[in-house]
This record gives C-alpha cells, sequence and structure tokens, in this order.
C-alpha cells in the first residue's frame, strides 16, 4: 500500500511513515467479494484502513429501504469520525465489491499517533472535516422529496463547464438515491423533454434546472 495516497498520511514524510507501521500493533483482515466487512450497529473499537479494493456502503432508512451511501477505493480509513464517538458504531454497512484488506490499528494507539505526531494529526481532522462535508450534502440530497430534485442536485454538483460529468450509470444512480430505476429513467426523460438537459450531458436551461431543487 502506497500510504502517500492514504488521506491521513499524505502529509507524513517518507520516514514517518514507515515508523508509522513498525511501530504500531496492527493486524489485517481479508475479504472476498460481496462479503460484510461490517454491519450498520457493529462496535468501532479500532481505525478500519482500506489497504486494498473497493467497497460500498449502505445505510437502511426507517421505511427499511437500501440506500447506497457511496463507493470508497483503497487506500483510504472506514469510518474514522465515529472511532471516537460516544457511540462509537458503524453508522453504515460496509461490502468488498471485490478481494479487499482492511488493515485494523486499535484506538489507543490511533490516540498515540494523534498526540505524537502533528503531521497525522492535521490529516486526520482534515479528512473527518472533509467526511463531514460530504455527509451533510448527502443527508441534503436526501431531504429533497422528488426524484426530478435528487437527480437536479446531483447534477448541478457536477457542471463542467456547460456539461455535467456523468460518473454513475441509471442503476448506480437509482441504488444511490434509494428509489426504483424505471421512476429514475422516467424522470430523467422528462427533464430533457422539458428543455433542462440533454441526453449526452449537457445543460441547457440552468434556470429550469435549478428550479427542481426548490
Amino acid at each position: 500500500m502506497n500510504l502517500s495516497l492514504c488521506p491521513i498520511c499524505g502529509k507524513l514524510s517518507e520516514e514517518e511513515q514507515t515508523a508509522l507501521f513498525s511501530s504500531l500493533d496492527y493486524s489485517t483482515r481479508s475479504f472476498e467479494k460481496g462479503d460484510w466487512v461490517a454491519r450498520q450497529g457493529d462496535a468501532l473499537s479500532s481505525l478500519y484502513l482500506l489497504s486494498k479494493g473497493r467497497v460500498k456502503t449502505e445505510m437502511i432508512t426507517e421505511s427499511g429501504t437500501i440506500l447506497e451511501v457511496e463507493t470508497l477505493s483503497a487506500p483510504t480509513p472506514l469510518a474514522s469520525a465515529f472511532l471516537f464517538a460516544e457511540n462509537n458504531r458503524f453508522p453504515v454497512d460496509v461490502i468488498a465489491l471485490e478481494e479487499c484488506e482492511i488493515i485494523l490499528i486499535p484506538k489507543n494507539a490511533v490516540m498515540r499517533l494523534l498526540a505524537t505526531n502533528e503531521h497525522f494529526l492535521q490529516s486526520y481532522m482534515a479528512f473527518n472535516a472533509n467526511r463531514t462535508q460530504f455527509l451533510s450534502e448527502r443527508l441534503q440530497l436526501l431531504s429533497i422529496k422528488t426524484i426530478k430534485g435528487k437527480l437536479a442536485y446531483y447534477i448541478l454538483k457536477r457542471i463542467q463547464g456547460d456539461h455535467y460529468k456523468q460518473d454513475r450509470n441509471q442503476t448506480e444512480l437509482s441504488e444511490y438515491f434509494g428509489v426504483a430505476r424505471p421512476s429514475l429513467a422516467r424522470s430523467f426523460s422528462e427533464m430533457i423533454e422539458e428543455g433542462a438537459i440533454s441526453r449526452e450531458g449537457k445543460i441547457v436551461d440552468m434556470n429550469k434546472l435549478k428550479s427542481y431543487v426548490l
């Protein structure tokens, strides 16, 4: 694993990265595609560091709907902000999308690193702040009731010039929004017919697009 690519280790020098794992009492676990890395509500007593592979995170809403939160690729921490919560449990299900490896660093070891290495502390805090921002945007998306509104909000966050980045297909988007794929496809077609966007990913009418979110 290239630690320089890990968001909580990027500010560490090569010497610090080497010393980090040589002095830590950590363990590793391997998972196959489809395995549950963690379940929503599981106790979180160690920092989970995804060192190999990809995982998806999901949560079950009060209505029983399975909602995809995001897909994560190594190397990256999992639920790092929740490690120090009073109720330190996984907020989501974590499922392996391919062969994965997890490095488990005990909570007390993470606390020592935070207390003794300023670069690690800064990176850890910045990463968790960015995660909070992401989750805030995710909650904003969930608060929008209509599928057109969700689509418009998603598109507005991915504008590049007069186009938007199409980084998920309709099946992936329906899972991300927690809606049925046919309903999503119908809303997408209606937004095209109403002149807000084009099928090729162009923003046709910005005001129209924004009106769906209101």
